[in-house]
């Protein structure tokens, strides 16, 4: 079985490079069939061994303090150093994997980006108190997406900096831009991936979603900002021409304020490129990937049955639901916008996605939209025999407020 990381490359160079199945079986060395395999299925593998330990990972921490103090010393002095006897070729891989994190930061220069070639993203937390209902308020993050060719801004704020919301945020605004950029390039941030001893490594999330789209995940060295100078330098135009002055009511309302401002901020004569964002826009979409023809599974989805209380948790929020469906199953989907809870395929309940993190006040309760048709048939489950009053009169002799004259009176 081929890893995550190996599926989403293969796709990769499927869709952006548009390399053909023996090149890339001759690239990875895996076989075609396998190569075919992983184009054909939408979906990532499911199981990956941990890999062994190694004979190296015993001096690994003598060869970081050599890195450390001489990150040029080649591998044959380092194995001089520590007295190593066995094979070279594994320490040198080792070597190699390590080094990069010990060189100095290469100066900084201009970048010409080609039209297609890559998109910066970033998360922009706004200084501002967003009221997030239930009487609370914070600063939700804001997902910002920047085009390298065209600096075209779009940017959603999310319920939270969490692998589903990221991957949802992306979803949308790469659904609203109308294709996919062949890389997108990331911090270090913990969603979606990470510099780890052996290099940039991805989260599985992030690997499958990469998988999905085809495009490949650049992400960014520890404490190199100028990286993606273009997102961070969004971030702050955000921060001092549209927030100041401003007044939110709700996360959607910021949303709604933030989408007509880029619309206009999109239209304005950028400094550096000396040319609209929106006049660039078309060239930059005509070299970037077309959009899946599948979007991406529902990461919020559960399937439980529903409890005495009527409640069911999502995140740190509770939703509730018509009480006539307890004690039956009921699945539960969520993206950034809405909570939808069915039964039996019907709809039992719809609620707007809250952003309150306490769960002593940030219970929901669902909207009574399409109830009817599930409550019309749990109340027909639920329907019982009532017995006449008259009945119990009968049985204890009560006569018109008082008891018989028969065995029922004292």
């Amino acid at each position: 079985m081929i890893s995550v990381e190996d599926w989403a490359e293969i796709r990769r160079l499927h869709r952006a490079e548009e390399m053909p199945v023996r090149a890339i079986a001759r690239k990875l060395g895996i076989s075609r069939n396998t190569v075919r395999r992983a184009i054909a299925d939408d979906a990532p593998p499911k199981y990956q061994r941990a890999a062994k330990g190694s004979i190296v990972d015993a001096v690994e921490p003598q060869i970081r303090e050599l890195l450390e103090q001489w990150p040029e010393m080649p591998a044959t002095v380092i194995a001089e150093r520590l007295g190593w006897d066995r094979g070279l070729t594994v320490l040198k891989d080792r070597v190699r994997e390590l080094r990069p994190a010990y060189r100095p930061v290469d100066p900084a220069s201009r970048t010409v980006y080609e039209p297609g070639e890559l998109a910066q993203c970033d998360l922009w937390f706004p200084p501002a108190e967003i009221p997030l209902g239930f009487g609370q308020s914070g600063h939700p993050p804001v997902l910002v997406m920047v085009a390298g060719y065209s600096r075209w801004i779009t940017a959603r704020m999310l319920p939270s900096r969490s692998a589903a919301d990221l991957i949802a945020g992306h979803w949308r605004l790469l659904t609203d831009l109308g294709a996919v950029p062949r890389a997108l390039v990331w911090d270090n941030e913990g969603a979606v991936g990470s510099w780890r001893s052996g290099g940039p490594r991805l989260t599985d999330e992030f690997a499958a979603f990469a998988g999905l789209l085809g495009v490949k995940f650049v992400l960014c060295k520890p404490r190199d900002p100028e990286a993606k100078g273009l997102v961070e330098r969004a971030n702050g135009y955000l921060e001092t021409s549209f927030l100041p002055g401003r007044v939110f009511s709700s996360a959607a309302d910021f949303n709604v304020q933030l989408a007509d401002w880029l619309a206009k901020a999109n239209r304005r004569v950028h400094r550096t490129l000396q040319a609209r964002p929106a006049d660039r826009l078309e060239a930059d979409k005509s070299r970037m990937l077309s959009l899946p023809p599948i979007a991406p599974p529902g990461w919020w989805k559960a399937s439980l049955r529903l409890p005495r209380d009527h409640y069911v948790r999502l995140d740190t929020c509770d939703y509730s639901v018509h009480p006539l469906a307890i004690g039956r199953r009921v699945e539960v989907a969520a993206d950034l916008d809405q909570v939808l809870v069915t039964c039996d395929g019907v709809e039992v309940a719809r609620s707007t996605t809250s952003m309150s993190s306490a769960l002593a006040t940030g219970r929901a309760r669902l909207a009574g939209r399409g109830l009817h048709p599930i409550v019309a048939v749990l109340k027909k489950l639920t329907e019982v025999e009532e017995r006449s009053l008259d009945s119990y009169d009968r049985i204890f002799g009560v006569i018109d407020g008082g008891l018989s004259t028969g065995e029922g009176a004292a």
